[in-house]
């Protein structure tokens, strides 16, 4: 089997900017003396190519045809900033100025922008600082798109000096820059100074608009201010037409789960004549669906209707994956064809959610036709549909339905990530094709992580390879974490090769990576069934010193290697310790304890811990009957058995 290589995934370098020397040639051909700047302006418009576009505009000065104008300078100027080439930029500016062509304000703010778009905050700045150059004053307008390039970059530290400049300058902010300036000071999680930017906008005269408030509404939110935040929009807001706010608002209340407040939130909408749009009914619904509200989300939805609000995509798909993860399929795609039949296009993050729901339950068959609907409505399947569909065959333990995914993925020119070929490894692994797997990890341009070593490493253990697994631990090096250590534990313990498994935790002590649960578990099982119970005990006692408590896994281990070769009454001390711990006993524990005293050939006993069992809410199952069955014949018989099974039975039913 063949799994195709994936295309390079280092990204493209950049073309290197377009030289801009102008006075080159000194015999034209062919001058045009009678160029217009109409002319020159429709074909620098009109030309795609910018390479040419840049011929023609060096061509006509060089051929003495045509003196450039701000305007023509400023055309050139914004094709290049749209082509991302600030360098050829930079030197129209200072030809301009070589020119002694007057430079308007647009083409900085041209440039600005174009640094913003390549997060060049640093050069915008140094951009706006040769505004006087050219003998113009900044504006509050190129003020406004400095502030937002550094905003872009969060360069908080940079926006404060900016503005207090600007204040000295005599620059009146306008409601830009004040929104600008909530922006930045609530990404910072600076909300008291926000507020204080909402008071001092009032007081200069320029009250705060529908953008001021929700970006404060909604960081408040964000940070858990959600009470404050309806004082805000109750007090000040109050029945302006600001739904946005309100939104805002209602996603801070369903974010905290609290879906009578959302309620009342549409209630106060509606008497302050605020129609909820649908990003509010979508937000309930979404929030109530991620907690399994499904059928009142469906409530939600019919409110919409009534309301004559349309729903999106987004709300479809809010629904689709609250069914999905309830895996009620039919649910969801009837909600699916629901939004097809009114005119509502499914995105690729519905059809990525569905398929999730059919790859979860091992329907791969309607998960692959749902790739096929996606392509037949022009939804180009993405990383995460092929990544999905893998990691379900790799569940499917279909090692051809998933190297038949990966090579349409890359023929389709889908680049793999780490999570799609961890998947991968791990369909390798489950069908014990490790060599197909290792040649994938190191054929690949993309550097494996934690995740994917330690599915190998699983796989290994579990198939007794623990040298294979124990190359890979010394490959991966830094990356190994408390679930590889788990993992090689795991396998050490199932060759019971202590002083490996040893080794392996002290390592884990030296490195810092600790002992968990999981490590306690796996280190007590494997002196429990290797009948060294009282070690195992011992190092019981060493994880509650170190904070760490046993749980109903580690008093199932012990208690086995009690009963299983004889320490009964031990197993019932433990069995209080573990009561005490407020931990229930359950089938496994019971199991282990009547197989015990019975192999002891205790019938009384045996009868005791059935009782119990019964008692504690735990049906026995067919096993246990067995083994008591098995046991009382051999003490009173095949009569006497059934009778006292029936009396047992009988009196649990009267309980």
């Amino acid at each position: 089997m063949h799994l195709k290589g994936p295309c390079s995934l280092l990204l493209k370098p950049h073309k290197p900017s377009i030289p801009l020397i102008l006075n080159t040639n000194t015999n034209p051909q062919n001058p045009n003396p009678e160029l217009t700047e109409s002319d020159v302006l429709n074909r620098l418009h009109h030309e795609q190519d910018i390479n040419l576009a840049v011929h023609y505009f060096k061509s006509i000065s060089n051929a003495n045809s045509f003196k450039h104008t701000p305007l023509t300078y400023q055309t050139l100027i914004q094709k290049l900033a749209h082509q991302h080439d600030p360098h050829g930029v930079q030197y129209l500016l200072h030809q301009m100025k070589l020119d002694g062509i007057d430079c308007s304000e647009d083409i900085f703010i041209t440039l600005i922008t174009c640094f913003r778009r390549l997060q060049l905050a640093d050069q915008a700045l140094k951009t706006f600082y040769r505004i006087q150059d050219f003998g113009l004053n900044p504006s509050v307008r190129i003020y406004n798109h400095l502030l937002d390039a550094l905003l872009s970059e969060n360069r908080f530290h940079m926006i404060n000096p900016i503005y207090t400049n600007m204040k000295k300058d005599g620059i009146e902010p306008d409601k830009y820059t004040y929104n600008i300036l909530l922006k930045a000071l609530c990404k910072n999680n600076r909300i008291d100074g926000a507020r204080k930017v909402l008071v001092e906008m009032s007081k200069r005269g320029c009250p705060p608009d529908e953008v001021s408030y929700t970006t404060v509404v909604a960081s408040m939110c964000d940070v858990g201010m959600v009470r404050d935040a309806k004082k805000l929009v109750v007090n000040v807001v109050g029945g302006f037409s600001m739904v946005s706010v309100y939104n805002a608002l209602v996603m801070g209340v369903c974010r905290e789960g609290d879906f009578n407040e959302a309620f009342r939130l549409l209630q106060t909408m509606d008497g302050n004549g605020i129609t909820p749009n649908v990003v509010t009914f979508t937000t309930v619904l979404n929030a109530l669906s991620v907690v399994g509200e499904v059928k009142l989300s469906l409530a939600v939805l019919a409110k919409m209707l009534l309301k004559n609000v349309k729903p999106n995509v987004v709300t479809f798909s809010s629904l689709v994956k609250g069914f999905c993860a309830k895996g009620e399929m039919k649910d969801a795609c009837d909600v699916y064809n629901r939004m097809t039949r009114e005119g509502v296009l499914p995105n690729v993050v519905t059809y990525n959610t569905l398929i999730n729901g059919f790859c979860s339950i091992g329907n791969m068959e309607k998960a692959k036709s749902l790739v096929l609907d996606m392509e037949r409505r022009k939804c180009p399947p993405n990383v995460t549909t092929y990544g999905t569909l893998i990691n379900g065959y790799a569940k499917c333990r279909d090692v051809l339905g998933a190297s038949e995914t990966w090579n349409k993925m890359i023929t389709q020119g889908c680049d793999p990530n780490v999570v799609v070929y961890t998947s991968m490894v791990d369909v390798y692994c489950n069908s014990f094709m490790f060599e197909e797997a290792y040649n994938l990890m190191n054929n690949i341009n993309l550097a494996p992580n934690a995740a994917t070593f330690n599915v190998f490493i699983k796989s290994l253990c579990s198939c007794g390879k623990i040298d294979s697994a124990m190359k890979l631990f010394h490959q991966m090096g830094n990356l190994a974490n408390l679930t590889t250590y788990n993992e090689l534990l795991t396998g050490f313990s199932k060759v019971n090769d202590f002083k490996a498994a040893f080794d392996l935790i002290h390592e884990m002590e030296q490195s810092g990576v600790g002992l968990n649960l999981a490590t306690y578990n796996t280190i007590i099982n494997m002196y429990c069934v290797n009948n060294m119970v009282n070690e195992g005990l011992k190092v019981m006692a060493k994880m509650l010193v170190k904070g760490v408590k046993p749980d109903v896994v580690t008093f199932n281990v012990v208690i086995n290697g009690c009963c299983k070769y004889g320490k009964v009454d031990l197993a019932g001390q433990l069995l209080e310790s573990m009561s005490r711990c407020g931990l229930r006993a359950d089938m496994v524990m019971y199991t282990s304890a009547v197989f015990g005293v019975c192999g002891l050939g205790e019938v009384e006993r045996g009868e005791e811990w059935v009782w119990r069992m019964v008692n504690d809410g735990v049906c026995p199952d067919k096993g246990i009957w067995s083994v008591l069955v098995r046991c009382l014949m051999s003490r009173i018989g095949y009569d006497g058995a059934i009778d006292l099974v029936d009396r047992i039975l009988e009196d649990k039913k009267n309980m």
